[in-house]
């Protein structure tokens, strides 16, 4: 008996790596994908090296993957900021969780009142929805919105509010909802006497985890390289993000390098030698980091989620 399963076993074995067998082509595409992966790569570890090396060498030999001396002018130019860097990092954590946590509610919400066949504002809520994705007031607008009648100025509502709800996010989880999530179930619990709120929480947001994975990354990833908004409302030190504090740190060395106000005696302490580069590198660094740590552990979550509902069937 056991030498009947164990012939069984192999001769399953075997014909799934029949099955599995690398053709010329596959192999053909995996060294154009690896290439791809290196090109995408170089880049990257270019911005890593530079902003190890020394200001001197980046002068005489340009942005290199060999330069002639390390230093770590530019690192210490972002890290002697020190405590408002960690303040910085944990408003823009506190941002990147809460907007991004509160976004998904919100528009997973959104997805499946307009994904309910019987709901009768769902066509109307789905034109309303697409409006803010063809026309836009304009930034001058939004600022006086936000500062003169919602009052938002340094207040770091005016970081999450704008970014927690897009229209492509909320029509991938509408796709989502439509073709990966049976009809049956939802039937099911109406018939089990469940309204719409838990039959929402209890079945159709626990399905949906493979999407939310996906849109949150995305949500994260953008609160997380959100400038723009802080820099047009957030005045106070608290309250500054990470991107903001990066632009201010590039500024001020733009500033010792091109204004003439600056003292010889402030370039003579500094070694006469700015580190721009490195500095602008080490920012980079900082700001890419987590996203490049925290990526992997998104992926499978994040491809599922875009294209498990993209095909009905």
């Amino acid at each position: 008996m056991d030498t009947e399963k164990t012939l069984s076993k192999s001769k399953k074995e075997k014909e799934f790596k029949d099955k599995v067998k690398k053709t010329p082509g596959q192999y053909i595409l995996g060294f154009f994908l690896l290439l791809y992966t290196l090109f995408c790569a170089l880049p990257v570890l270019l911005v890593f090296i530079v902003a190890f090396s020394s200001e001197k060498s980046i002068s005489a030999k340009g942005f290199s993957f060999f330069p002639d001396s390390l230093s770590m002018d530019g690192m210490h130019s972002v890290l002697k900021y020190g405590t408002q860097l960690v303040n910085s990092y944990c408003v823009t954590i506190f941002i990147v969780i809460a907007g991004t946590a509160f976004g998904l509610l919100v528009m997973s919400m959104y997805a499946y009142a307009i994904s309910r066949p019987g709901f009768r504002l769902a066509k109307f809520l789905s034109i309303y929805l697409i409006i803010p994705m063809l026309f836009n007031g304009g930034q001058l607008a939004g600022y006086i919105v936000f500062t003169n009648y919602y009052h938002l100025k340094n207040n770091l509502l005016i970081l999450i509010l704008p970014l927690c709800v897009t229209t492509m996010n909320v029509l991938i989880l509408r796709t989502y909802i439509v073709n990966s999530i049976p009809a049956e179930l939802m039937e099911a619990a109406k018939i089990d006497g469940a309204g719409e709120g838990r039959t929402f929480f209890t079945i159709c947001l626990p399905l949906m985890k493979p999407s939310l994975a996906a849109v949150g990354f995305m949500m994260a990833t953008a609160y997380w390289n959100d400038w723009q908004n802080a820099v047009l409302y957030i005045d106070k030190n608290s309250l500054k993000p990470l991107q903001l504090l990066l632009y201010n740190i590039q500024k001020n060395i733009d500033f010792l390098l091109n204004s003439n106000n600056v003292p010889q005696a402030v370039r003579d302490a500094m070694g006469g030698n700015i580190p721009k580069n490195s500095a602008t590198m080490a920012t980079v660094i900082v700001v890419i980091a987590p996203i490049m740590v925290a990526y992997p552990f998104f992926q499978k979550y994040f491809v599922k989620g875009l294209t498990v509902g993209s095909v009905k069937g």
